[in-house]
């Protein structure tokens, strides 16, 4: 087994590779408006760094969000390139629950929330018994909303440090990593039919894009 893991699902780029015993290597660079540019060359970096080549890949698993549109498709249309080109199959898993499975081996245990930033002041965020188990589906909501949902629970993710007031027991880790998502997809194919199993590798937008049509704007035809 050899697994690709990728998600640009939040200001992360972040890559790594799994041969389903341990992550071989890895890469992260934050920059939310360079996801595009960021993700090809941390792919061969990984590739180099493990000392292989992309052919010897035998699987991809790519976060599917919930994240903000143009920066969530760069992973998920690099992931699915990928896999048609290699053909192999393609494995997509919530990037929460990337989180949770990194905040789990960082020590924490659970119940507890991760949330990340989703602008417009709001959250995605769900909540978890444990580090592999997520209670419901994520969603976004305006912190306030939530408060009541989320108290007395500690919290992982950039969009609980941005917002103390609703998440004051906020904690690491701050962003995603394709190395927790690529150990958490390792064990669950390990586990076959007694996993929770996988996503179909389509985005968890959960909202409208930022861009819009304008409204009522004027047609200019020819005269």
């Amino acid at each position: 087994m050899l697994l690709l893991a990728v998600d640009t699902a939040t200001p992360a780029v972040t890559v790594a590779l799994h041969d389903g015993e341990s992550v071989l290597a890895e890469s992260s660079q934050v920059d939310a408006r360079r996801h595009g540019e960021l993700l090809l060359p941390a792919v061969d970096a990984v590739l180099a760094e493990a000392g292989l080549k992309l052919d010897a890949v035998t699987g991809i698993v790519v976060g599917t969000g919930p994240g903000p549109y143009t920066g969530l498709r760069v992973g998920l249309v690099t992931a699915a390139a990928f896999a048609s080109a290699l053909g192999v199959p393609v494995h997509g898993l919530c990037t929460l629950d990337g989180l949770a499975y990194a905040a789990g081996s960082a020590g924490l245990e659970g119940p507890f929330v991760v949330a990340t930033d989703a602008r417009r002041k709001e959250v995605y965020w769900a909540r978890y018994e444990d580090p592999r188990t997520r209670v419901g589906e994520p969603a976004v909501d305006r912190p306030a909303d939530i408060a009541e949902q989320v108290a007395g629970l500690p919290a992982v993710g950039a969009g609980a440090l941005l917002y103390p007031e609703v998440f004051p027991d906020a904690r690491g880790p701050e962003h995603q990593s394709a190395a927790a998502l690529a150990s958490l997809a390792a064990e669950r194919l390990a586990a076959g039919d007694e996993s929770p199993g996988f996503l179909p590798p389509t985005p968890l937008y959960l909202r409208r894009p930022d861009a819009q049509v304008p409204k009522n704007y004027k047609v200019v035809t020819p005269q």
